[in-house]
């Protein structure tokens, strides 16, 4: 099975973590994109969406799927989303895509978060792909000074704004050994926004589409 086709696997997988009568986040990126198009055939059974990007949320608009304020939504019952990397503790790299902000904001929102992901993004130690940070855009060079002391090696995404109107480091170079710790280390950076490890606040459920099926951790 090629990459799409486990894609699709997870994403039709997730649908069972929807609940009806209630408001779902719903994340960016390719599988998103698939549990998007997914989404539109259960459509009725939920009361909306709160989307983690402004291209997620005309996916979703496309379909006829609502989408609300987070503001307005209170709580979600689930958010669903991808990763660009997980270990089997499900803690994640997140932000390939540049929604790495929107999308904590929305997952630490929801009741229950569901990452769905081919077998090849899961790994033993985080950090083979590079670490998305956003970052203010003043903050960019004593961001990258002080990443550089932690051993990593940032590169500024060229031609790239998110959607919050900041810039995104991409670090290269690190083993993340203890994910908790160094996302809350990066968090007390001044400048950083948001940073692109998912462990303080991990998945709570990881679909793995495998050439065997879809395999769950938790």
């Amino acid at each position: 099975m090629d990459q799409n086709a486990l894609k699709k696997l997870v994403a039709e997988a997730a649908l069972e973590y929807v609940e009806a009568g209630t408001v779902i986040g719903v994340g960016t990126g390719s599988t998103a994109n698939m549990f998007i198009d997914a989404l539109a055939r259960i459509k009725g059974k939920i009361d909306g969406t709160v989307a983690s990007s402004v291209a997620s949320a005309e996916r979703l608009k496309s379909h006829g799927i609502p989408v609300l304020d987070l503001n307005a939504a209170g709580e979600l019952s689930v958010y669903v989303d991808g990763a660009d990397e997980s270990t089997k503790h499900l803690h994640l790299i997140k932000g390939g895509g540049g929604a790495l902000t929107r999308e904590k904001i929305v997952a630490g929102a929801a009741r229950k978060f569901v990452c769905i992901a081919d077998a090849s993004k899961l790994v033993d130690v985080l950090g083979a792909f590079p670490l998305p940070i956003e970052v203010i855009p003043m903050a960019r060079s004593f961001v990258a000074r002080e990443l550089v002391k932690l051993g990593g090696t940032p590169v500024l995404r060229e031609n790239f704004t998110t959607d919050n109107g900041n810039i995104i480091l991409d670090i290269h170079n690190l083993k993340i050994m203890d994910p908790v710790k160094l996302e809350a280390e990066l968090n007390n950076i001044p400048g950083i926004v948001t940073v692109g490890i998912f462990a303080i606040r991990p998945a709570d459920v990881l679909l793995l589409g495998t050439k065997d099926g879809v395999k769950t951790l938790t």
